[in-house]
């Protein structure tokens, strides 16, 4: 099967946005890794500890700080700057601080999309642009069905909404504005990793319930969800941006998720893997009746094995195995940079 090229990105100018968050900062880390030039555009990290911080992940990046809903702050940062591919990943990704505050998500998701394509335009060199949208972009009945590409998109919460906006937004600016320029969107499973922390995260209220010697509270336990490894999702992009700048038949929306066919893990299966590899306590259930969450979520990426030659190398155990080891590991003194990149360097020697 087709895998991440690290010769395709040496000395290509990427713009990264969403670059000071969780999966943000493992994609610099990787890029960078590559001998790619990359061009970081972000808020700065809002929480702490933060990967970013941690990964000292700006010593191979050129960091521009600023807000995606304000355009005079993209012009600043990408000023001077010529780029050959962008990938957009910036975004007020929390499902329940979306529903907290829903304007603000769908200012970041969708306007703030639209203002970077609205940069973007005319700009020389430019070979393809890759927004990152969701899993959560179609229109869910809670029947179980794995969704593809063609299915209608939807979204009965903000931030499922938002998301699928922004897929309506790329179509249209790609559409209208960007004859010679490959833009596309990527729908991306579940991730796990190390170096998470962010809020209301299933793997970071394990390590951190663990580490309290508390048990982790679980809303729905039955919930199903496309798990996969932060390196398996990163590498999906990667290949989707390769295909992009370099065949013109590439579709321009794919799924990325587990490998087509693989079993179903629910939450309490997966926080079950996560205790038992940290020696946490048994996660407990607590149910939250207005919850807006959808109770199954699957995702078919059949289109990327068969458009891309492209699908994820690990399952459910391993994505945890690799993800406990990281929180582990770094609790015990370990460098998180060192951590990250020798991650990275095992999953391509896997390859």
């Amino acid at each position: 099967m087709a895998t991440v090229t690290p010769g395709f990105w040496t000395g290509k100018r990427v713009l990264l946005t969403g670059h000071t968050g969780f999966k943000g900062s493992w994609a610099a880390l990787w890029l960078s890794q590559m001998g790619a030039e990359v061009t970081g555009l972000a808020l700065p990290p809002d929480q702490t500890p933060s990967l970013f911080e941690m990964a000292a992940v700006e010593r191979g990046v050129d960091s521009r700080f600023g807000d995606i809903r304000d355009p005079a702050a993209i012009d600043r940062a990408l000023a001077g700057k010529t780029f050959d591919l962008v990938l957009h990943m910036a975004a007020q990704a929390i499902v329940r601080t979306a529903i907290e505050d829903p304007v603000a998500a769908f200012d970041t998701n969708v306007m703030g999309t639209a203002r970077l394509l609205q940069a973007l335009r005319g700009r020389p060199d430019l070979k393809a642009v890759l927004t990152i949208t969701s899993d959560k972009v179609y229109a869910n009945d809670d029947g179980g069905r794995a969704f593809a590409e063609g299915d209608r998109l939807g979204g009965k919460d903000p931030y499922s909404a938002s998301k699928a906006a922004a897929e309506i937004v790329v179509q249209s600016f790609a559409r209208s504005y960007f004859p010679q320029v490959a833009v596309a969107t990527a729908r991306g499973g579940n991730v796990i990793g190390g170096g998470d922390f962010s809020r209301d995260r299933l793997v970071v209220d394990i390590v951190r319930a663990a580490r309290a010697g508390e048990a982790v509270t679980l809303r729905h336990p039955e919930a199903t969800r496309p798990w996969q490894h932060v390196l398996d999702c990163l590498a999906g992009y990667f290949a989707h941006l390769e295909a992009l700048a370099t065949r013109p038949d590439t579709p321009r929306a794919l799924n990325f998720g587990p490998r087509p066919g693989g079993a179903e893990v629910t939450v309490g299966e997966l926080a079950t893997l996560g205790v038992e590899a940290l020696g946490g306590r048994p996660w407990r259930h607590e149910s939250d009746a207005n919850s807006l969450e959808a109770r199954a979520l699957a995702i078919d990426a059949t289109l990327a094995r068969t458009a891309l030659g492209f699908e994820s190398r690990l399952d459910a155990a391993e994505a945890v195995r690799l993800t406990m080891d990281w929180y582990a590991r770094q609790a015990a003194g370990a460098d998180a940079r060192a951590l990250c990149l020798e991650q990275i360097e095992g999953y391509q020697a896997r390859a």
